[in-house]
């Protein structure tokens, strides 16, 4: 698990910037640095050279397999024509590196990396279908003057590239591209900001920033060094698996133990880490640690339930108090969430991480259980509406756009699936209509969007393309690597993903939902999890406003107008934040939204 970055074309890069782009990854991978560098002809130059280079590999590392220093990147065959840049864990590869072994591959290390790199110069570009978990690595290959490129199948690790037709350059954040940018960093991505303020997040392929993207899940890039041609293209998209869920989970989770370093467990009180747990524990895994992120006092408290199951599973537990410190710690949080990213329940995961990180340096997780089995709650009320479509209204509302009854005629003024946004927080169209009025918005800004589709299967295709890899998987990303700390998420394995595709609906969309789960959880059926309400985090954001964050507000309206370079109007923004202080409290998803991105945007544009 670690930072990755990288350049090459016709502009030669200082070491300034190349050392400011590996700073800027030094939190995702505090054990190591590494440094491959070549002129313009291609020969290497030293890893210290102090001069231009017209192409490098860079690398900051978090040591979990193998942590000698000969498995360190950028990581090179014998030959040394093929490069590696590699950011993830994959798992299970033990039988395909002994066929390599028999045809001739020597292994110096014990590191996945290795097993990618050799897996690449026998297989090419189908060496991704021999790799199981989670990654994103580039493969700069000098036989064929080509670069190769891939992100995991469904989006737990995060890549994105420059590109302008002559020059690219890669990272695994946007923060790592900006010193390569320079004065291009000063072009930002009008459709992205929009789609944030429609999402909370910004959605691949949109980046912040004009020429620079986000590469889907389940996609590979292809770029060719001599006729300067770049292609992505998909590799995987979920379908019905062969395996059985049961035992496949089991092995799912089993893999995921695999580490040199000491392994933690994230255990909130829902199904989907009790069902983790439930694993670890059914197969002797009983050393390891459950943290639970604990709110004293309020009644989104998990600790409780939580500490409970991990003592009928016989797993150590600690509840660690999350007291949030925003006028200390704001900042540095907007700032390792990376572009703007809106949700507040990111703010516990950031503290939790914090403080599990000083003990373990991997967790496993439970996300994507909603995803799989429909356990949102949004997806039974909006199937509710699926009789309507588009209405248009000869009056307009007067009533401001943020309002119930605006928003209300706004939803039955969209198709089905495009009100399907309304259903997540964020601003609707008429309110980033007001914000922006000389932007053209979107309703939606979604990936894969069939926009006159109709049932649950659009919904989750919706999801799994969107919501699961760039809210979800970002958030558990970057909220853990900020502290140097991995995570992984086993109900995520694609193949145990492609056994609960093949069920049949029956048996996989239950009510109550996660039933196929509940099923191989002990903990779950002990304590009744499936009939359980489901907590979440409901941050009190009106007291982070009204407090900690209040002397940010009064200023908001002239800050945005000029770090979004007047896209949003100032006054505009000013009429919402005075509605809400004048005692509208609904409006504080969308002030803090506010907040978030313009603290982002002044952060990008101080380097």
């Amino acid at each position: 698990m670690c930072g990755i970055g990288g350049f090459l074309g016709a502009s030669a890069v200082s070491r300034d910037v190349r050392e400011a782009m590996l700073g800027a990854l030094a939190q995702r991978g505090p054990d190591a640095r590494g440094r491959a560098l070549w002129a313009a002809d291609w020969t290497p130059l030293p890893a210290a050279a102090s001069g231009d280079a017209a192409a490098g590999f860079l690398h900051a590392r978090l040591s979990i397999r193998d942590p000698r220093p000969d498995a360190n990147q950028p990581m090179a065959n014998p030959a040394g024509d093929i490069w590696i840049c590699y950011n993830g864990e994959v798992y299970g590869y033990e039988d395909d590196a002994a066929r390599l072994v028999a045809k001739g591959y020597v292994f110096r290390t014990r590191s996945d990396t290795e097993f990618i790199l050799h897996g690449y110069a026998e297989w090419g570009e189908r060496v991704v279908e021999h790799l199981r978990g989670m990654f994103a690595f580039v493969i700069l290959d000098l036989r064929q003057k080509r670069l190769f490129a891939a992100r995991d199948r469904l989006g737990l690790k995060p890549l994105l590239y420059f590109w302008d037709g002559i020059d690219f350059a890669f990272a695994s954040i946007t923060r790592a591209l900006v010193p390569y940018l320079g004065s291009r960093r000063q072009r930002l991505h009008g459709p992205a900001i929009d789609a944030y303020l429609a999402h909370r997040y910004i959605p691949a392929p949109l980046s912040l920033f004009e020429n620079v993207h986000r590469l889907p899940a389940g996609h590979t890039l292809s770029l060719d060094l001599v006729r300067c041609k770049l292609a992505t293209q998909p590799y995987w998209v979920p379908a019905p698996g062969i395996l059985p869920v049961a035992e496949t989970l089991d092995h799912a989770v089993r893999l995921r133990t695999s580490s040199d370093r000491p392994v933690g467990l994230f255990l909130s009180g829902g199904i989907d880490s009790a069902v983790v747990a439930s694993s670890l524990a059914r197969q002797g895994y009983t050393n390891i640690t459950a943290y639970t992120a604990s709110f004293p006092g309020s009644p989104f408290d998990e600790a409780g339930i939580a500490a409970r199951h991990a003592e009928a599973l016989g797993l150590p537990h600690r509840a660690i108090p999350v007291t949030p410190r925003l006028r200390d710690d704001f900042d540095r949080f907007v700032a390792d969430l990376d572009e703007p990213f809106a949700d507040p329940s990111a703010l516990p995961l950031w503290y939790l991480a914090r403080e599990a990180s000083r003990e373990v340096a991997v967790v496993l997780g439970g996300d994507g259980g909603d995803e799989l089995f429909a356990g949102y709650k949004r997806y039974a009320k909006h199937m509710r509406t699926a009789w309507r479509g588009r209405l248009r209204w000869r009056r307009p509302d007067q009533a401001p756009p943020w309002s119930r009854s605006a928003r209300r005629r706004e939803e039955l003024g969209l198709t089905w699936l495009e009100a399907y946004g309304l259903r997540f927080s964020g601003l609707s169209p008429a309110t980033r209509r007001f914000l922006q009025p000389d932007y053209p918005v979107e309703a939606v800004y979604w990936r894969n969007f069939p926009p006159a589709s109709k049932g649950l299967s659009a919904l989750l295709d919706i999801d799994m393309a969107n919501y699961l890899p760039e809210y979800i998987l970002r958030k558990g990303d970057l909220a853990t690597m900020a502290h140097g700390l991995e995570m992984r998420a086993p109900l995520l394995d694609h193949k145990l993903v492609e056994a609960v595709y093949a069920l049949p609906a029956p048996q996989r969309f239950t009510r109550p939902a996660k039933k196929a789960l509940v099923a191989r959880c002990g903990v779950c059926q002990q304590f009744d999890l499936l009939h359980a309400k489901k907590r979440g985090f409901n941050p009190p954001l009106g007291d982070w406003l009204n407090r900690e964050l209040a002397d940010r507000l009064p200023d908001l309206g002239d800050r945005l107008d000029r770090a979004s370079q007047g896209q949003i109007r100032r006054e505009r923004v000013d009429h919402l934040v005075g509605a809400y202080r004048a005692g509208d409290p609904k409006l504080a998803e969308p002030v803090y939204q506010l907040l978030v991105l313009v603290s982002t945007l002044e952060g990008f544009a101080a380097g």
